[in-house]
C-alpha cells in the first residue's frame, strides 16, 4: 500500500510512517510531495494521504488537540497503551500549545529538528529516525513495568523557549 504526505517531514510525519510500518503495513511505501500536489498525487498513485491539515478531505489528520499519529491509532484500532503513551509524546513534540503533554516531548522535538536540519532526504530521515521511535517505545514499555523514571533526570524548566 502507498501512503502520501507533505515533504520536509519532522515529528508527526516521521512518527506516522513508523507506526504504519511497524503495526499496520510492513510493506508500506511512502511518497513525499509539495502540499499543492498532495491530493492530485494521492489520486494518481492511489495512495492514502495523511497529516495534511490544510485539506479537510484528508481523513488521517490532526483532530482537535490530537496529532495524526493519534488519529491513526484510533482509526486502525491500535489499543496498546504504550503506543498511546507514545502518541502523547509525539503530540507534545508536534502540536503547538501541547508542549506539556509529556516530559519527553521537548527532546523528541529537538531530535526531529536536528534531523531536519542535517538530513535533506525525507526517505533518509525515516531510516535514521525509526530507531528513535523503536527506542522510545521500548522505554515506555519498560517504564510501565518499573513504574518509575528512575535514572532519568528531570526536564529542564521552560525548554520550549529555544523553539520559538
Amino acid at each position: 500500500m502507498r501512503w502520501i504526505t507533505r515533504q520536509n517531514i519532522k515529528v508527526d510525519r516521521v512518527a506516522c510512517p513508523w507506526l504504519i510500518k511497524r503495526f499496520i503495513d510492513p510493506r508500506a511505501e511512502f511518497l513525499f510531495v509539495t502540499e499543492e500536489e498532495l491530493l492530485e498525487k494521492a489520486r494518481q498513485e492511489k495512495a492514502i494521504p495523511f497529516d495534511a491539515t490544510r485539506f479537510s478531505e484528508v481523513k488521517l489528520n490532526h483532530r482537535g488537540e490530537r496529532c495524526t499519529f493519534e488519529a491513526i491509532l484510533e482509526d486502525y484500532q491500535l489499543n496498546d497503551p504504550a503506543l498511546h503513551r507514545l502518541g502523547l509524546i509525539v503530540r507534545g513534540a508536534d502540536v503547538k500549545g501541547q508542549e506539556q503533554a509529556s516530559p519527553e516531548s521537548p527532546g523528541l522535538r529537538a531530535i526531529a529538528h536536528g534531523f531536519a536540519a542535517s538530513v535533506s532526504s525525507d526517505e533518509k530521515r525515516l531510516a535514521y529516525e525509526f530507531p528513535i521511535y523503536d527506542a522510545l517505545l521500548e522505554y515506555i514499555r519498560r517504564l510501565a513495568v518499573s513504574g518509575s523514571r528512575a535514572g532519568s533526570a528531570p526536564s529542564p524548566p521552560n525548554l520550549w523557549r529555544f523553539f520559538r
